[in-house]
């Protein structure tokens, strides 16, 4: 074999096993990542890593002159820069709160629980049809601030005389952060009371929405707290407990999740920190109260283009060349950490579902064709809650039900209202927990 040929062989070899070392190196990093819960920004694991990397460096060089020791050092050197990315912060580590919204004011409310939320109060726009009993409104998310394209529909329930009031959930949109441990699916259901006991209006009606569906659920179960409210809709619930949250099923009518263009706009999944943090916390190796990145540097860091297809999966299929834009850069809130812990705390909650049966607050149960909620965390809610006295399927919209598109915002208030005046419902009585197996067996 030529000289040449051999000496190729031979850099290939050092090549491939340089390479094989720098990924060996980012595997321990990683796995150290885990092990220590991202302490101290990810710089335990990056100065174990570098320990690791440097003693069979040294070894290796041990024998050689002095330039050539340095050359085992050459994959260490190229991996501790490679994962000092993920130990920088990008974003600011102090919370950045969404400016103020132009079209309604900031309040902060301070509750009895310690919570400091976000207040906004749309009083009737026609004072001649003011309806006497105040609407709340708990949005999804969980610890999501509330979304432009929902003002707006709170903003179509005041011109039809509502007293509308919705408050951001305890580390969602400008509302105040809690420490991590106090993320628990029971603390906006205290929080819930304590708002109404703040309103000091007698009793509310409550429309909660997706994870919000799920708190109104988890206050319905309540006594203490279902004494507050006078009626409850609950639009395309989460699951309300950990027997729920267990169930396997499926959703509703085909989603535009795979159809719809991708979103557009920076991710914080494309810088290495985030792309690190956010993977391992959903995949469980990172605990929500991880040392790699604090709270409110999640938040900051996290954008509407890091939903990804979730977006989409909120609308039907048919739609998804036109998918609304549901809110503005700079209003868009969200903590991916505090949810992925309130949402462990509902796996683990015991079953409500003898609490829930007990409740005699009227309540509304609204479900999207669409939908991308498993269709028996909508059931269940519906089999176990017996003072549910109208179902309302929604044809034509998928999970986020009120979007704007068509006459969809029209449709959702219309069939808000007129179980709030308990007058006939615009929509058929669907499914009744008679036609539950039906309904499951057909509308997939």
């Amino acid at each position: 074999m030529p000289t040449s040929a051999i000496r190729l062989v031979r850099f290939t070899g050092r090549l491939l096993l340089a390479l094989a070392a720098v990924t060996a190196l980012v595997v321990v990093f990683l796995a150290l990542i885990a092990l220590t819960d991202g302490a101290g920004s990810g710089l335990a694991a990056w100065l174990t890593t570098l320990g690791v990397g440097a003693v069979p460096a040294m070894w290796l060089g041990r024998r050689r002159s002095w330039p050539a020791r340095l050359v085992p050092f050459l994959p260490v050197v190229i991996a501790a820069a490679l994962t000092a990315s993920v130990c920088i912060p990008t974003v600011p580590t102090a919370r950045r709160y969404p400016p103020a919204l132009p079209f309604v004011a900031t309040q902060h409310w301070s509750l009895a629980t310690g919570s400091r939320v976000a207040v906004y109060h749309y009083p009737p726009a026609n004072p001649g049809t003011r309806h006497p009993i105040p609407l709340v409104y708990l949005n999804g998310g969980p610890v999501r601030g509330i979304s432009v394209l929902d003002h707006r529909f709170l903003q179509l329930l005041a011109r039809q005389g509502y007293d509308v009031y919705a408050y951001e959930q305890a580390g969602g949109g400008r509302s105040d952060l809690l420490p991590m441990s106090q993320y628990t699916i029971s603390r906006p259901v205290r929080d819930l009371a304590a708002f109404v006991d703040r309103l000091n209006k007698g009793k509310v009606d409550i429309l909660g929405f997706s994870s919000g569906g799920a708190v109104l659920t988890r206050a319905l179960a309540d006594p203490s707290v279902a004494a507050r409210l006078h009626r409850a809709i609950i639009a395309e619930p989460g699951p309300m407990d950990g027997p729920t949250a267990r169930i396997a099923g499926h959703k509703g009518r085909k989603s535009a999740r795979g159809l719809a263009p991708a979103m557009t706009g920076p991710r914080s999944t494309h810088v290495p920190r985030y792309a690190v943090a956010f993977g391992l916390m959903r995949l469980g190796l990172l605990t929500p109260d991880t040392g790699l990145i604090g709270q409110a540097e999640g938040d900051n860091a996290f954008t509407a283009a890091d939903l990804g297809s979730d977006t989409a999966s909120a609308y039907c299929a048919r739609d998804a060349q036109r998918i609304p834009a549901e809110d503005t850069a700079q209003n868009f809130s969200f903590s991916p950490a505090a949810s992925l812990r309130i949402q462990q705390t509902v796996k683990d909650s015991p079953s409500i579902a003898s609490k829930l049966r007990r409740s005699r607050t009227p309540a509304m149960l609204m479900i999207a064709e669409c939908s991308s909620q498993l269709r028996q965390w909508e059931t269940t809610v519906l089999a176990n809650d017996l003072a549910i006295q109208r179902t309302q399927y929604m044809p034509g919209v998928g999970h986020h039900m009120w979007n704007g598109l068509d006459d969809n915002n029209d449709r959702a208030a219309a069939v808000i209202t007129a179980f709030l005046q308990a007058k006939p419902a615009p929509l058929p009585n669907y499914p009744t927990r008679d036609e539950i197996p039906a309904f499951l067996r057909d509308h997939k």
